[in-house]
């Protein structure tokens, strides 16, 4: 029996679901038109994902001529504001991401309808209407043609107060949460980081409304817009870095003052194209939909928070063992996590063509689109795998001239290549399950993958030192990949159709 309008050799494998993962394998690169929508929505957000990390190593180049202490320090602290900071953008800017492609889709099939049965009337009654079983919101245009984005105005709101709460957390604690990451009183490091996270921690509000704009953005398909913004904020933060680093002397704080420039900047640019075209305040306050917002996000969040414990706990022990293994592990994780993010440009575009296609019901642009991005991710894994091995020992003597600093750098670069198809997979999965609106699952699989992983970290570190800290880094991403393929392997939950 058909399925949503999947050929009759692929329903032949409908009770082995994970077979969906190697369909038309032979056509992942093929410039058809699935290729093409996961080109022009998944390359610009590659770049803009790309753009900060890049940014965020070029930061870390400067600091690096300073002194191992200083990169140490400033180590610790973007670690702190990286972790505390996915925990509320993460589910954010994902969650807008698919409300917002979701409203659009449905909008959209509402007209086609509405054009259907009234023909040439154009005087239709565009209210809010309910959709079925994913959102009861869809987008209408006002009366100067902007779009009305119930979504967008919630993720502004929501994103403001995550902001605000996020700075004032990261100024008032700062101190203790580098004494837990293992900074000492008497730390020649605690004083440099301390003053950099709280500097830093003032750009919070900005980035969290940044990411809101970007997920209403990514929603309505367009990533070409937060890429422009956000090279011309990186760009000026790259311009400022060595002026107020060397010139005006001020050291790792220039460095801090600099990337919260660049962070408003992005924010303001974002914020004047969205006003353009969309309508930000709402009409009443019942379009405010802070439940929908509360209840995936409270998964998302469990998801997060899981996933950073492990980075927290890595960059904890790191940092136990003293400032030249800390700032050699700060340099490979930036590395790590920088390269990674390639393949979240994927996650992008697959959950926002998934979140579409699911909520038109078309299970097969579901099934070949979310096959295709994960086929996409293995390619780009193991491409990545090759520069990286080609390009390690180069790489390490941009950010210091320390030796020993440099010698842990290089055992830490076998583990970034090999694992790089692993990474790839993990975070396109997460896309296609945010796509799916499956963020119950994602929540829970991924509490059960930090357990095991912090333990890893924990009992390896002990026996293995640094090295071990990257062997259970490597173990987490594996689970995560085996979560995301036990999901889609078994037909369970959304995916349930496969085994029809």
């Amino acid at each position: 029996m058909a399925v949503g309008g999947i050929s009759s050799p692929w329903n032949n494998m409908g009770k082995l679901p994970l077979f969906m993962l190697f369909r038309d394998s032979r056509n992942v690169l093929k410039n058809d038109e699935l290729g093409i929508e996961i080109v022009n929505i998944g390359l610009p957000a590659t770049l803009a994902l790309m753009a900060d990390p890049v940014a965020s190593l070029i930061d870390t180049a400067f600091i690096g001529r300073i002194g191992a202490v200083e990169l140490a320090s400033v180590g610790v602290s973007i670690a702190i504001f990286n972790q505390v900071s996915r925990i509320t953008m993460l589910p954010l800017v994902s969650i807008t991401t698919s409300f917002v492609a979701e409203e659009e889709a449905t909008s959209k099939s509402t007209e086609a309808e509405e054009d259907e049965n009234v023909g040439s009337n154009h005087d239709v009654d565009h209210e809010m209407v309910p959709l079925t079983g994913r959102s009861d919101m869809k987008i209408t245009k006002s009366e100067d043609n902007r779009r009305r984005v119930p979504s967008a105005s919630s993720a502004l709101v929501i994103g403001c107060m995550l902001g605000i709460l996020q700075t004032l957390f990261l100024i008032s604690t700062a101190k203790a949460i580098l004494h837990y990451m293992g900074v000492k009183p008497d730390s020649p490091m605690l004083k440099i980081a301390q003053q950099y996270l709280t500097l830093r921690s003032l750009g919070a509000p900005a980035i969290l409304l940044s990411l809101a704009a970007q997920g209403v953005f990514r929603g309505l398909k367009d990533t070409k817009t937060p890429l422009y913004a956000i090279i011309i904020g990186d760009s000026a933060n790259i311009l400022l870095d060595p002026i107020l680093i060397f010139t005006l002397r001020l050291g790792v704080n220039g460095a801090a003052i600099a990337h919260v420039v660049s962070q408003y900047l992005i924010f303001l640019i974002l914020i004047w194209r969205l006003v353009e075209n969309v309508v930000l305040l709402p009409p009443s306050f019942k379009e405010l939909q802070f439940g929908r917002f509360l209840k995936s996000g409270f998964h998302l969040l469990v998801k997060v928070i899981s996933t950073t414990s492990c980075m927290t706990v890595a960059t904890s022990l790191a940092a136990r063992l003293g400032p030249k293994p800390m700032a050699a592990f700060q340099v490979c994780l930036q590395i790590w996590l920088a390269t990674s993010l390639l393949a979240d440009g994927l996650a992008v575009a697959g959950q926002a063509i998934l979140a579409s296609a699911f909520a038109k019901k078309d299970y097969e642009k579901t099934v070949v689109a979310a096959s295709r991005v994960l086929q996409i991710g293995v390619v780009l894994g193991l491409l990545l795998s090759f520069i990286l091995a080609a390009v390690s020992q180069f790489a390490s003597t941009l950010f210091t001239k320390d030796f020993d600093v440099l010698r842990l750098m290089n055992i830490s670069f076998p583990f970034i290549a090999v694992t790089q198809p692993i990474n790839a997979l993990a975070f396109v999965f997460d896309g296609v399950n945010y796509g799916a609106s499956d963020f119950a699952y994602s929540a829970c699989s991924m509490v059960l993958v930090a357990v095991t992983s912090i333990s890893c970290l924990f009992i390896l570190s002990s026996s293995h030192g640094y090295v071990g800290i990257w062997i259970a880094l490597t173990i987490f991403m594996c689970l995560r990949v085996f979560a995301g393929l036990l999901r889609i392997g078994t037909g369970r939950g959304p995916w349930s159709f496969l085994r029809s």
